[in-house]
């Protein structure tokens, strides 16, 4: 986390949390979404505006985490931003010599290899679940050939809970605030 993020942190340790503004699609690209965008239905369903500013996304990847309820946000100075995942917290890009890359930059070390129904290639890793970019399934073929990720089959519906990541932050919330819940 930033020093600057965490400076505004303890100046403003009670700013509220924010919910449904910020998706991450499942190509590793981050979305705002507006009052309408939120009105028009779920992230999978209405995405919001792409956002192409190379240093705004930069200090989102550097300020991405998951809380203890396995709820991945962005933390914008002193706001927690939940994000709303299409798919999996992470999404990976495999390097030529089959390294992982997280849409944040950050490597990871692979420790399974999933299949799902639709035919959707997972990695669970070192720091957490994501599934492989579009673009890159065809070296992730090379690593499942060669028998260095032999493959799981697994239900794409079982992974949040097998992962333990909330997949809408949002709809949790919205959920718990009907029933009179907190954060």
């Amino acid at each position: 986390m930033d020093d600057i993020v965490k400076q505004a942190l303890a100046k403003w340790p009670n700013v509220p949390d924010c919910y449904g503004w910020l998706g991450l699609d499942a190509r590793g690209r981050w979305y705002l979404r507006d009052d309408a965008t939120q009105a028009a239905g779920p992230f999978a369903q209405s995405r919001g505006q792409l956002l192409e500013h190379d240093k705004l996304i930069a200090f989102i990847a550097r300020n991405y985490e998951a809380d203890v309820q396995g709820r991945w946000f962005f933390q914008n100075g002193p706001q927690r931003v939940y994000v709303e995942l299409e798919a999996t917290p992470w999404i990976w890009r495999i390097q030529p010599d089959l390294s992982l890359q997280a849409h944040t930059g950050q490597a990871a070390e692979v420790r399974e290899a999933l299949v799902d129904e639709q035919g959707r290639l997972y990695l669970a890793t070192d720091i957490g679940v994501g599934l492989v970019h579009t673009m890159d399934v065809p070296l992730a073929a090379e690593a499942v050939e060669s028998g260095r990720w032999p493959l799981q089959e697994v239900l794409a519906s079982d992974l949040p809970t097998r992962f333990g990541y909330m997949a809408s932050p949002q709809a949790g919330w919205v959920a718990r605030s009907c029933e009179g819940g907190a954060r």
